[in-house]
């Protein structure tokens, strides 16, 4: 018997869109050998997510077009075969983990009922059995108080705790396949060494093979045995994961490997003065409980907090999902209230109202994780990068056009571009039109919110790189919020470790990184595998 469990040849598929069909992924050829781990790797847009879907036909029936080619999962050829015979391989014979488990989960049903469902869909198996195998399943991914989280919705659990349940959505009927896409890309790297070990004790423990999708070479390292590079929808190499990475051969694969986040902050000059300076800064949520509703208690998500940020210099805060970093941020920026001392240039901020506050703010600004979200898309370019100038500074149309022209200059997006909407640009070009946004106000500081972690490893490093040189060019201060250790020891002097709301550790980055002495540190160091 063949080695191969699945095989795809010559595939090509494409979109009509009541348009001429546009192919999208050209004459990919890929084999899964039973039992191993192959890495599918490249960019957004170069058509990993396209052929991981035509597997099992999941794309729009409406739109998506088989060009050519042939999908063998055990000699069924899956692109000519029956939907009877496509159901029956469909979460029974090969899983599937999507990369949003708030996307794919049902927001209506609780989690053991969705888990039942597959069992009854594929199984035939009855409720009360189909139950007790649920449980059993949530155990095995390691959730905590499976008992009751049984009877929870997707909104009551946490992000980790989701794909878990996404995990034991696909594995429940022990398929001879997992298709992971993206699995870990939304999770702190604690969690994300806990999904990728528990996908491997799973993979042996079921004997199964996994197609796994992702743009992160770090996790290729840990997981994969073959690894398989796509761009702009062909395949340019594949090869076994230690001859890749030792001598990758096409050049899109070199510049893979070497966008790694690497480098040294930008140079200081002297001992330059503080910006800001934090003393027990302390943000406790009230939980209000009986008829009366007093506080009973609180939700203790920062406490006592200390640290400066020097002009010029980069502050990184690091830890896992639920640390306190973003509302360290927050607070900071007085979008949250807090306790503690925040003093932003020599004067006292932390008690100002939203009146008190207005002077600092085009001084202060702020770029988010979601480049997606955090876009109006009703409104252009021009229109979202100059909103800020038309609240702060009273400029003609001639003014307010040549400075939002500079600000995409600086960003290195083309101004004639200023009147499209953001839905007309990529990942990575859409971060920039939000750094640019925050740009235009000419600020001395901006908080910078995992600016880069939902982009591709060569976006990400071509973003980090304009963010040094803009601090070298107009002497910027950066709060860097970010579970990614690489990238901020890439971009940051100081970092503070924070954990359950608290200061675990704090020094120069270099120092902090290569001879931790907290314990969590040193976990986290090791997780991330800091170079």
């Amino acid at each position: 018997m063949s080695d191969a469990l699945l095989t795809i040849e010559n595939l090509s598929v494409g979109f009509a869109n009541g348009k001429p069909v546009r192919p999208v992924t050209q004459n990919v050829s890929l084999t899964i050998k039973r039992g191993e781990t192959l890495a599918l790797v490249g960019e957004s847009g170069s058509g990993k997510s396209v052929t991981a879907n035509a597997i099992l036909r999941l794309l729009p029936k409406a739109s998506a077009r088989y060009l050519d080619g042939h999908i063998y999962y055990d000699g069924v050829d899956m692109l000519r075969c029956s939907e009877r015979q496509m159901r029956g391989l469909r979460g029974n014979k090969i899983g599937m983990i999507f990369q949003e488990p708030m996307m794919s989960l049902n927001p209506l049903h609780k989690i053991g009922r969705q888990l039942c469902e597959t069992l009854a869909i594929h199984k035939g198996i009855r409720q009360r059995t189909a139950e007790k195998r649920a449980l059993v399943w949530l155990k095995k991914v390691g959730i905590r108080n499976p008992e009751q989280r049984m009877y929870a919705y997707p909104h009551e659990l946490s992000g980790g705790e989701r794909q878990r349940v996404m995990i034991a959505m696909a594995l429940i009927n022990e398929p001879d396949l997992l298709i992971a896409d993206e699995p870990t890309t939304a999770l702190d790297v604690s969690v994300q060494a806990q999904i990728l070990d528990l996908l491997k004790n799973l993979q042996q423990e079921l004997g199964m093979a996994m197609l796994f999708i992702t743009h992160d070479l770090s996790i290729v390292r840990k997981i994969a045995d073959r690894v398989a590079v796509m761009q702009l929808g062909q395949l340019v190499e594949t090869n076994q994961k230690e001859i890749l990475f030792a001598s990758p051969s096409h050049p899109y694969t070199q510049k893979l490997i070497q966008s790694d986040p690497s480098g040294e902050p930008v140079p200081v000059n002297g001992d330059p003065a503080a910006l800001f300076e934090i003393d027990k800064l302390r943000v406790w949520f009230p939980v209000k409980g009986g008829i009366m509703k007093r506080v009973i208690s609180h939700i203790k998500a920062v406490t006592d907090v200390s640290f400066q940020l020097k002009k010029g210099q980069s502050v990184g805060l690091v830890g896992e999902s639920g640390s306190g970093k973003s509302t360290t941020g927050m607070a900071i920026l007085r979008l949250l209230n807090s306790e503690g001392s925040i003093r932003f240039d020599g004067h006292e901020i932390s008690h100002l109202n939203r009146k008190g506050m207005l002077p600092f703010r085009s001084r202060l600004q702020v770029v988010f994780q979601d480049p997606f979200s955090a876009l109006n898309p009703r409104m252009s370019v021009a229109q979202i990068i100059g909103e800020g100038l038309k609240v702060h500074q009273a400029l003609s149309d001639e003014e307010e056009d040549a400075a939002i022209c500079q600000a995409m200059k600086d960003v290195e997006l083309d101004p004639s571009t200023r009147f499209r909407y953001p839905n007309e640009f990529s990942g990575g070009q859409r971060q920039r039109i939000a750094i640019a946004r925050a740009l235009v106000l000419k600020p001395e500081f901006i908080l910078l919110d995992e600016p880069t972690s939902s982009l591709d490893r060569t976006v990400q490093h071509q973003v980090l790189n304009l963010l040094k040189e803009l601090q070298l060019k107009y002497g910027l201060s950066y709060l860097f919020i970010s579970h990614d250790l690489n990238v901020v020891k890439s971009l940051c002097h100081y970092t503070l470790v924070l954990k359950d709301g608290c200061v675990v550790e704090q020094g120069p980055t270099r120092q902090l990184f290569h001879h931790p002495e907290a314990e969590y540190t040193r976990h986290l160091v090791n997780l991330s595998a800091v170079r």
